[in-house]
């Protein structure tokens, strides 16, 4: 019996490779998850998209594409003006053709939002 018991103890031991099987597993979900083309983060962006165009219907504007469309800034500007009821603050560029004119419409909206004592959290300028 005692030929059988180390057998025994062994096989009721989790091996040591077992445990970071279990952890090598889980961390493509992980990964996964945080993708750039996770189903969660595709239904967020076609939610808000949706969401937006029904407000911009009334300025007659809309959002095909999150990423690209609100950088110029008119479609956020005309966002803002529906959402809040109000006009922006100062002038900006009905036209912007050039990568200025358009960082210049966002800061525009941005400082509308901060006059209207909106915080914003994790947002800042980036220059590409």
């Amino acid at each position: 019996m005692s030929g059988s018991h180390p057998r025994l103890h062994q096989s009721a031991a989790p091996a040591p490779n077992a445990l970071s099987t279990d952890k090598d597993a889980e961390m493509p979900a992980t990964e996964k998850d945080l993708a750039e083309d996770a189903p969660w983060k595709k239904i967020q962006q076609n939610t808000f998209t949706r969401w937006c165009n029904e407000h911009l219907k009334c300025v007659n504007k809309r959002i095909g594409n999150l990423q690209t469309d609100l950088s110029d800034g008119l479609r956020l500007i005309g966002l803002l003006e529906v959402l809040s009821q109000k006009k922006m603050f100062r002038k900006y560029n009905q036209r912007p053709t050039f990568r200025q004119m358009q960082l210049e419409n966002v800061s525009v909206a941005l400082e509308f939002l901060d006059k209207e004592n909106i915080k914003l959290v994790s947002i800042g300028e980036c220059d590409e």
